[in-house]
């Protein structure tokens, strides 16, 4: 027994705060909201194809799953199928053609982005959305420049939820895993960052797929709105 008293997680101080040095973002679903321009993509396969458009509501439960997902929703087809890779080649080209026409950061990212500036808590992005669509679509948002890292998917040789992408760009920020935190809006984000050795949070107001409630994947904390996120560290 210790009198009562909980010990401190080894990430987080006697306050309850995390003793963190740097916040890894998710990209679609976490820090910005990309469903509209996949939609339009994957709709506009649809209707070509004599079906009607899906509904928002719909599309942002694979959004977070990129092109595999929404495809799998969309046409029920998945990798491997004959006609898959034609099928993907093909959404990712109209995807790039309105890359971010309805997108935007979610609401209080934008403040929340501002305040670790201002605390001087380094940031970065580690996505499996590949470098073709990341790397405009964050010069688009005005946060290329403001980012220590961005991690895409092709950057490494493993996606998440392997933890190769996460532990990338901690080395690049030069900062220990255990220092850091990731917020991502699914369960591959949490298994991502427990097998690198981070705290995951869970973005509640996020995409989070239909894998179960995200109070079931493993994480201890979770925020309905990003400036929460500040709360813990």
């Amino acid at each position: 027994m210790n009198g009562g008293v909980c010990a401190p997680h080894p990430m987080t101080s006697r306050s309850g705060r995390l003793m963190i040095k740097a916040v890894l973002f998710d990209l679609d679903g976490t820090l910005a909201n990309t469903a509209p321009d996949l939609g339009h993509a994957l709709n506009r396969q649809r209707i070509a194809r004599g079906l009607s458009a899906l509904s928002i509501e719909l599309i942002r439960t694979e959004a977070s799953a990129g092109a595999r997902g929404l495809l799998g929703l969309g046409f029920n087809i998945k990798p491997g199928d004959p006609e898959y890779e034609t099928m993907r080649n093909e959404f990712l080209d109209y995807y790039a053609e309105r890359l971010c026409h309805e997108t935007s950061l979610f609401p209080g990212v934008a403040e929340l982005l501002d305040q670790l500036d201002v605390r001087r808590v380094a940031w970065g992005i580690v996505t499996n959305k590949p470098a073709r669509f990341t790397i405009p679509l964050m010069r688009e948002l005005g946060l290329s420049q403001r980012a220590a890292c961005i991690v895409s998917g092709g950057d490494t040789v493993h996606s998440k939820p392997h933890p190769e992408p996460l532990l990338t760009a901690s080395s690049a920020m030069a900062v220990a895993p255990g220092e850091c935190v990731y917020l991502g809006d699914d369960i591959r984000d949490v298994q991502a960052s427990l097998a690198a050795g981070m705290e995951p949070v869970i973005a509640r107001y996020g995409y989070l797929g239909n894998v179960g409630p995200p109070e079931s994947w493993g994480a201890r904390y979770l925020i309905d709105q990003p400036q929460e996120l500040l709360g813990y560290l």
